[in-house]
């Protein structure tokens, strides 16, 4: 009866640490939030998006982002890569005087420094854009 307990409780602890083993290893997960998006603007207009990045529910400066407006033929328009400022606040700007009406895919994904790329866990957001 021994022997079973302690096999039991040996299989419970394995469980809880392999369960536990993948947020071991993601310790460095940074989130790109949007400020009050723009969703529509006309050809022309220059497209401007704010945001801040977010670790531990925290502003985080210096986070590698990377900027992605895909047209709607899904050809990319603008692939950018930039850190997030001191205040971890970003900024992405597209000018669309030689683009067509349309609905855009835009995403913004954080990275990690390459220090870190080992336990990084890259998170993003999207957001339509429509041109008229």
């Amino acid at each position: 009866m021994m022997t079973k307990t302690i096999h039991l409780l040996l299989t419970a602890a394995l469980i809880i640490a392999t369960g536990f083993t993948g947020q071991a290893f993601a310790t460095h997960i940074s989130q790109p939030v949007l400020i009050d998006p723009q969703t529509q603007y006309a050809t022309g207009e220059t497209i401007v998006l704010r945001g801040r990045v977010d670790y531990n529910e925290q502003p985080a400066p210096d986070v590698l982002l990377n900027f992605k407006l895909t047209r709607p033929d899904g050809s990319v328009a603008a692939d950018q890569s930039y850190p997030s400022d001191q205040n971890g606040l970003f900024e992405f700007k597209f000018d669309t005087r030689n683009e067509k009406a349309g609905s855009y895919q835009f995403t913004v994904t954080s990275h990690c420094l390459e220090i870190h790329r080992y336990a990084c866990t890259y998170k993003n957001q999207m957001l339509p854009i429509h041109l008229k």
